[in-house]
């Protein structure tokens, strides 16, 4: 079972140029796209977040269902669903704009417990933020991680949610030895200003980096450094693509029972370049749709191809 922790809302996306285009309402969130792409990709997976009770909560659990994703560890809320209003370049790329004040999900509270047979525990973008919450995912992460869970970061920057860049920085570095994968866009990493080097000797055993249609690349604790090109397609946006990402990595670590840091450690070259190759073509998919709308298994050739 992998556990992806963190916020689910609804993306607010344009159908059309200008700041007046019609928006389409769209089922989102970075640690919940997640749960989606792995739940198609057939890993058993669970969502553990705070959802509202209103007409876009139950939307947002339906499909979580629907997709075989457990949500019985999903909290419950009166409060209003998060709403994030994109913005896609004409690139493909999408830049955001929240609304997030007195929504359900910054309401989190830490779980007793994980599901049973939890093997791994995935973290990420507003939900490490936005406080209260934010403090809750953090001592669930510092807790999974402390009882031998893998546990994998994807910070997915939003810099108009940081009132206080410096001090999300060094609370980033904070996480650091609590994390087993850490995955970071480049963009991500130019913002924070530290390394891949820096953060494996904090504590991750592997840092994986997106450079968007240039590909992928990881650089382990080991010193090794693997990399593969993007898959070449016909952009319609980004939206979702770098949770695609995460939830092909975790999959395929799943299928070489390598969630662990022994595990990962022991990869190399041919099985770090089969599973970056497959994050790449699962990602693909995804920005050749519109919206978050992350490949089944089906769409993909063999994991280990």
């Amino acid at each position: 079972m992998i556990v992806v922790a963190g916020e689910a809302l609804i993306d607010l996306v344009p159908r059309g140029a200008g700041a007046l285009a019609a928006l389409t309402p769209a089922l989102g969130g970075g640690p919940y796209n997640t749960a989606v792409a792995l739940g198609r990709l057939g890993s058993p997976a669970a969502f553990c977040s705070r959802v509202s009770r209103d007409a876009f909560g139950e939307a947002l659990l339906d499909r979580l269902r629907e997709t075989g994703v457990d949500v019985s560890s999903v909290q419950r809320g009166d409060e209003p669903t998060t709403l994030a209003v994109a913005t896609v370049g004409t690139d493909g790329s999408a830049a955001y704009s929240f609304y997030v004040e007195g929504t359900a999900d910054r309401l989190f509270t830490a779980p007793e417990a994980l599901p049973a047979g939890t093997r791994a525990v995935s973290f990420g973008t507003c939900s490490l933020v936005l406080e209260p919450g934010a403090s809750a995912y953090e001592e669930l992460m510092r807790t999974a991680s402390a009882r031998g869970v893998f546990t994998a970061l994807d910070p997915n920057i939003r810099p108009g949610l940081i009132p206080d860049p410096d001090a999300y920085r060094a609370r980033f570095k904070s996480w650091l030895p609590s994390v087993s994968l850490l995955k970071v866009s480049a963009e991500d990493a130019q913002w924070l200003g530290g390394s891949p080097q820096e953060w494996l000797a904090a504590g991750p055993v592997a840092v994986v980096v997106t450079r968007g249609g240039d590909g992928l690349t990881v650089f382990t604790r080991e010193g090794g450094e693997y990399a593969v090109p993007g898959e070449r397609v016909e952009v319609v946006d980004t939206i979702g693509a770098g949770d695609t990402v995460n939830a092909a990595l975790l999959h395929g670590l799943a299928a070489r029972d390598a969630l662990s840091d022994e595990g990962v450690a022991a990869l190399g070259a041919k099985g770090w370049e089969g599973l970056l190759g497959f994050a790449a073509r699962a990602a693909a998919i995804t920005c050749s749709r519109a919206g978050a709308e992350p490949p089944y298994a089906h769409e993909l050739e063999p994991e280990g191809a």
